[in-house]
């Protein structure tokens, strides 16, 4: 049985870190991390735009950004955020390959219009995905969006699509924890070069 139960996968506090519009992932996972093994190459992640981040944050915390949030090519960034212990993305807007990367590697991310405007560095996000409700508990901000389909919710509830083959018994069952993984993510979504 997994550390984290399904429907806590679902529901997020965290403390925020606000980021502009139009990260890519080259600016999350720059091209020479690549060559690197899962922790040093998760100390890359916005090393362009914000030197020294990948020091300061801490497991359970959630990354908010603005439009178009991980343009670029499909690479295992969500591994490396698993890896650092970042509970979930908030974006104004996801580039659909980011998002749905993100989804397989069970990565909490949802659409919040406005996101970096109700949000500030340190601020408290709740976010609960199984009804679209995001609140800033500094602020007492909050709002609903439209929920997930059905089954995203289920393939992130099981801690990404290889956990969810496993429990369903497409993939042994005594691996599910395994695959859920930072490095059982990066291996099943390729080094992106």
């Amino acid at each position: 049985m997994s550390e984290v139960s399904t429907a806590a996968r679902l529901r997020v506090t965290g403390r925020v870190w606000v980021f502009g519009d139009g990260l890519t992932t080259d600016d999350m996972y720059p091209p020479d991390a690549m060559k690197l093994d899962l922790p040093e190459a998760a100390k890359q992640v916005f090393y362009a735009v914000r030197p020294g981040w990948t020091e300061e944050v801490r497991p359970g915390d959630v990354v908010v950004a603005g439009r178009n949030f991980g343009l670029g090519s499909s690479r295992p960034v969500a591994a490396l955020f698993n890896h650092l212990g970042v509970a979930a993305l908030i974006a104004e807007e996801f580039n659909s390959l980011f998002f749905r990367n993100a989804v397989n590697a069970g990565l909490p991310a949802m659409t919040v219009p406005g996101a970096t405007s109700r949000f500030t560095d340190g601020d408290i996000a709740a976010l609960h995905l199984a009804t679209g409700r995001w609140r800033n508990l500094t602020t007492d901000a909050g709002g609903t969006v439209p929920v997930l389909p059905d089954l995203v919710l289920q393939i992130i509830a099981s801690g990404g699509v290889l956990p969810r083959l496993a429990e369903q018994g497409y993939l042994p069952a005594e691996l599910a924890d395994v695959l859920r993984s930072p490095a059982a993510t990066a291996a099943g979504q390729g080094s992106g070069a």
